[in-house]
């Protein structure tokens, strides 16, 4: 009986000792977290037409042309390069989409940004993107809001429309389904 209490005891005590070696390490929270816009955004409506994938990036007293610079090719959020996916064929910039996942990378401009669905997908940033890979391109219309967003957004209006914003700048992109 003294063998089987020493043994339960040296059983517990090594249990005890042995959680933190094999617990998962976590490492802190992604600073742009991801996030997901769907058209149509009602949890209750299931015909979804397009699906966006994106992190956030926060502006962090930057300024949005810092990191989004114009005239240069950006990934359109953070992290990974934005990943689009329409389930249906829609129409951009009067040109004919396929259903299908795309990446969704932008070049900002002064009174237009260009944006482009791209065939690679899972690309980190836009380090490797590669224009061969273009679908198609758009122009999207810039205008001003006198709301502030810090983290990035992407939203779609009621007529489908998909709209970015980030600071004070939203940018929207017609898109007919």
């Amino acid at each position: 009986m003294k063998k089987l209490t020493v043994l339960l005891v040296v059983l517990c005590t090594s249990l005890a000792f042995t959680t933190d070696a094999t617990a998962q390490k976590f490492s802190g929270l992604d600073k742009s977290p991801a996030d997901i816009a769907y058209y149509p955004a009602s949890s209750r409506d299931t015909d979804k037409a397009v699906r966006v994938i994106y992190s956030r990036p926060q502006l962090k007293g930057r300024s949005l042309a810092e990191l989004a610079p114009v005239g240069k090719v950006w990934r359109t959020g953070a992290n990974e390069a934005t990943e689009i996916t329409f389930y249906k064929d829609v129409m951009i910039g009067g040109k004919s989409v396929k259903a299908g996942s795309y990446s969704l990378f932008t070049i900002p401009g002064e009174d237009e940004w260009t944006v482009i669905l791209n065939n690679n997908l899972h690309q980190w940033g836009a380090y490797s993107y590669d224009s061969d890979a273009d679908v198609v391109r758009a122009m999207a219309t810039p205008s001003m809001d006198n709301e502030e967003l810090e983290a990035f957004g992407v939203a779609f209006d009621d007529d489908g429309n998909m709209v970015m914003g980030w600071g004070t700048t939203r940018v929207t992109l017609p898109i007919s389904y």
